[in-house]
């Protein structure tokens, strides 16, 4: 993604916009989470923000600008201050991928109804196809990735002991799946079905 800075530093910018909107949206949406289920934990450290600065890792950021994959600060919380602490854990994980999927879907309408410029068709367009990306992508179930959260909140307990036992491996399998881009050929396609059903194309 770097070498795109020189190569076209519009394009550049806009990536990054979108890459970071679409962070910051998916970290806040976990602090808003926590915070209406009873856990101020994210909101007392400054987590319940849309203010990017809150939510960039500089680590997963320069993995970003570099690689081409990175991450946010993980948005901590205290099950503890939950009323159902497995259910809530859940949901707290699973407002992350929603408000991407959400958000997609809102700038989609604005996309498609409004006569915006080339510019911010372009951001728009970006946005919407990172928001997608991020969305599907943490719904894996693996690792440390929201799904693995989500899966296990919904078990039954004693189906959810065995899903702790699985999740040994995890982080693991995550990382293979990502060395070897099999992440790609399974977010790619919902990415695919979920523009066609937005009235997008998968390219500008």
């Amino acid at each position: 993604m770097i070498q795109m800075l020189f190569q076209n530093p519009t394009v550049f910018f806009l990536l990054a916009t979108a890459l970071i909107v679409s962070i910051s949206v998916h970290e806040f949406s976990h602090a808003f989470a926590a915070n209406r289920l009873g856990d101020p934990t994210a909101k007392n450290m400054g987590r319940l923000t849309l203010n990017p600065r809150a939510h960039l890792d500089p680590t997963g950021t320069l993995f970003l600008l570099f690689v081409g994959f990175g991450w946010g600060r993980p948005v901590p919380f205290n099950p503890l201050n939950l009323k159902n602490p497995k259910r809530g854990a859940a949901l707290i994980s699973l407002a992350g991928p929603a408000s991407n999927l959400v958000l997609a879907t809102l700038l989609s309408l604005i996309f498609r109804l409004f006569n915006v410029g080339a510019l911010l068709g372009t951001f728009l367009y970006m946005t919407i196809l990172f928001n997608l990306m991020l969305g599907f992508f943490n719904l894996i179930p693996l690792g440390p990735l929201d799904g693995n959260k989500i899966v296990f909140g919904f078990l039954p307990n004693r189906l959810a002991v065995q899903w702790v036992e699985f999740q040994k491996y995890g982080t693991y399998i995550l990382l293979f799946l990502i060395l070897f881009d099999f992440t790609g050929k399974i977010v790619g396609p919902l990415v695919d079905i979920a523009m066609k059903i937005l009235g997008l194309n998968l390219s500008l």
